[in-house]
This record gives structure tokens, C-alpha cells and sequence, in this order.
């Protein structure tokens, strides 16, 4: 007979401790929340799009209206609409308003 031993695999790890925020692990609830909501969309190439988060798709795709853009913080042109495809996408953060 041959005895089986149970081995410790490398993948297994302990268990993960998921975050009291419901956001931080659901970035398709946090998106969903942001929709039509005032976002900055930061590109793999630094540049900042700033503007209202129209809608997305599953490739990260995204369409912005009241389009801002920004390279080293400095506001470099404005757009009524922009579409940035998905794969240029580093990461979609919330914008404070400005108080008025």
C-alpha cells in the first residue's frame, strides 16, 4: 500500500481578510456608484482626464462628458465628450467638487 500524505501546496495561503468596506473589494459596485458622477481617470501615461463618467464596459472602456485634460496637474485641453479605450486605463478615482 502507499500512504498519502497531504502536502502544504504553495497556493495555499491563508485565508484573506476582506476590508470593512464594501468598495474596496467590489470595483463593480464602486463603479456602478460613480456612474454619472464626477471622476478622474488616470492614464498608464500620467495624464489625468478629469470629467462626469458617462458609462463603461467590461474592457474598461470609458465615456466622459465635460471632459478635462491635465499633464503634471496643468489643465491642457477641454472636451465636450472623450472616449478612452480601456487598456490605457491605470486606475478611476472619485472627484470632490469644487464648493461653488
Amino acid at each position: 500500500r502507499l500512504a498519502h500524505r497531504h502536502r502544504t501546496s504553495p497556493l495555499h495561503t491563508a485565508p484573506r481578510v476582506m476590508s470593512k468596506n464594501p468598495n474596496a473589494s467590489n470595483p463593480s459596485a464602486f463603479l456602478k456608484n460613480v456612474l454619472g458622477r464626477p471622476v478622474v481617470v488616470k492614464l498608464n501615461s500620467g495624464v489625468d482626464y478629469r470629467g462626469v463618467l458617462a458609462c463603461l464596459d467590461g474592457f474598461m472602456n470609458i465615456a466622459m462628458e465635460q471632459t478635462e485634460e491635465y499633464h503634471n496637474g496643468q489643465l491642457k485641453a477641454k472636451y465636450g465628450d472623450a472616449f478612452i479605450r480601456g487598456n490605457n486605463v491605470l486606475y478611476i478615482s472619485t472627484l470632490k467638487r469644487k464648493p461653488a
